[in-house]
């Protein structure tokens, strides 16, 4: 069903400074996850719930969004463009994106988040309910790494409280909410604001219907490199929903060009780029190896990002580690353990474990 009176706003100005080295050639959003970039994903699901009006929030490398995207006709969109000159806060770059908006509803998503979302279910939440705003709120088996958002009976939301060792719930704000189009148009203009902080409370305080729509479904925030190899195996293999995967949902995922030898294994919800070459013996697990990247004889990837261009020597070890672009790990290097490798960097070949144990 389609849905003209509903326009998605994406956040996608962050710096994505906790992925670095990843980061620093490439906007988070745009890196490539399961084949495409994760932006792909997200717009593929927007289309799937009949939203077809896309306004993308930039700032950091905001030209490389539109050069991918354009206009988004190639994507079953209308795609159109905000560019923050300085960074405004969610609730700031929120109220930026107002002037292009044409229906009566505004659904806002984090351009980091990789979800199970119904967003029909939530729209429904949102209209049965009579809301100004509706959160997405998902439960967690742990919420003291985040705020919590207790809900009444009726599902309307009581507080929007700080991290804690006691939460009251375990109910966390997801990054996805839909608000009245009013209520984006009443947030302070040029300013740095927080709809966490500052928007959602003061709608509480203004006595606003803010609502939450909470759900089980698979939630990740897209932040660390470990959260970012997670999500990309997870799309591989089925686990997280996508319609735009470049392939069949499986063990791995391949781009053309790539290759590897048939006594090599590539597992997990890997993912080759294009022209990546895997030699005879070596493993790649749960892994994801961008474009013209070598994996060296009988070397072992596991949850761990190979950069554009980099080399894997014979015989080394990387797990849970990230080797930036056109980097070279000489044989016999072992990196474990949220090892980070910047870009160009080159390491001999040798025998001698690198750990950030260590």
């Amino acid at each position: 069903m389609r849905r003209p009176d509903v326009d998605a706003v994406v956040l996608v100005g962050g710096r994505g400074t906790r992925l670095r080295p990843l980061t620093l050639s490439t906007a988070k959003p745009m890196l490539p996850t399961a084949g495409v970039p994760f932006l792909e994903h997200l717009l593929s699901r927007i289309r799937e719930a009949g939203i077809d009006h896309v306004v993308l929030g930039t700032s950091y490398k905001a030209e490389t969004f539109a050069g991918y995207f354009g206009d988004g006709s190639g994507f079953g969109l209308s795609i159109e463009y905000v560019v923050e000159d300085s960074p405004l806060g969610t609730g700031g770059a929120i109220r930026n994106v107002a002037p292009l908006l044409l229906g009566g509803t505004t659904m806002i998503f984090n351009g980091d988040i990789l979800s199970g979302l119904d967003v029909d279910a939530m729209l429904d939440t949102h209209e049965d309910s009579s809301a100004d705003v509706t959160l997405h709120l998902v439960k967690v088996p742990d919420a003291r790494a985040f705020g919590s958002v207790p809900t009444g009976p009726d599902g309307r939301v009581q507080a929007f409280l700080e991290k804690t060792e006691a939460p009251p719930t375990n109910q966390i704000n997801a990054g996805c909410y839909l608000f009245r189009r009013s209520v984006v148009e009443a947030i302070p203009p040029g300013r740095v604001i927080s709809v966490e902080r500052d928007t959602f409370p003061s709608l509480l305080s203004a006595g606003a219907r803010v609502f939450g729509h909470v759900d089980s479904t698979y939630w990740l925030d897209l932040g660390t490199p470990a959260a970012f190899v997670k999500g990309s195996a997870d799309l591989v293999t089925g686990i997280a929903p996508t319609g735009a995967l470049p392939g069949t949902v499986g063990a791995s995922i391949m781009l053309p060009g790539a290759s590897a030898s048939s006594s090599s294994a590539i597992v997990g919800g890997s993912t080759l780029g294009r022209d990546v070459h895997v030699a005879s013996g070596a493993v790649v697990d749960s892994s994801v190896v961008f474009d013209d990247a070598i994996i060296g004889e009988g070397a072992t990837v596991i949850r761990s990002v190979i950069g554009a261009g980099s080399r894997v020597g014979n015989g080394s070890v990387i797990s849970d580690s990230v080797v930036g672009d056109h980097a070279e790990v000489g044989a016999g290097n072992e990196l474990l353990n949220g090892v980070r490798i910047w870009p160009g960097v080159r390491l001999p070949a040798r025998s001698v474990r690198f750990s950030s144990d260590s």
